[in-house]
């Protein structure tokens, strides 16, 4: 190998951790696996949106989602129409695919993250012009804080 050949190396050695996030691979995302109400259609649209950003998802269909939540520990004020579960956290409701990845790197003590309910701006809704606001809790078996608010997809102050 030329001098000029290893300096070069030296060079582009150096520089790696400069160059943009978007350049470098990301971890791959554990699997997901959503159960939900079998009557429930809002909960494919929901796992079909967190696959098109990344996720992988299994649907598995349960008639006794009140089973379902208590056992994974989520509140009942934050009960939604699927429960999900990934990398050890709990995902509850129609959580936006970007704080669910948040929650994957941040790691927080915590059972999961909920949107309570079904608000019509979150995705997998896909209610046409719906503008509400709506949180994404982070809970454990003591106490629930807001994590996240977003209208719609884009997340809000």
């Amino acid at each position: 190998m030329s001098l000029v050949s290893r300096r070069t190396f030296a060079a582009a050695l150096v520089s790696l951790p400069f160059l943009p996030a978007s350049g470098r691979a990301e971890p791959p995302l554990p699997k997901m696996t959503m159960t939900k109400d079998p009557s429930c259609s809002c909960c494919g649209s929901w796992a079909n949106y967190l696959r098109q950003n990344g996720f992988t998802v299994d649907v598995d269909v349960n008639s006794n989602m009140d089973r379902v939540k208590t056992a994974l520990g989520v509140p009942e004020s934050l009960w939604s129409c699927h429960t999900a579960e990934i990398g050890g956290y709990v995902v509850e409701g129609h959580v936006p695919a970007d704080v669910i990845r948040r929650m994957l790197a941040e790691r927080p003590r915590a059972i999961g993250i909920a949107v309570a309910g079904m608000p019509q701006s979150a995705p997998g809704m896909d209610v046409a012009g719906a503008a509400d606001i709506y949180d994404v809790a982070l809970f454990d078996a003591s106490a629930q804080r807001r994590y996240a608010r977003f209208q719609g997809l884009r997340e809000v102050p």
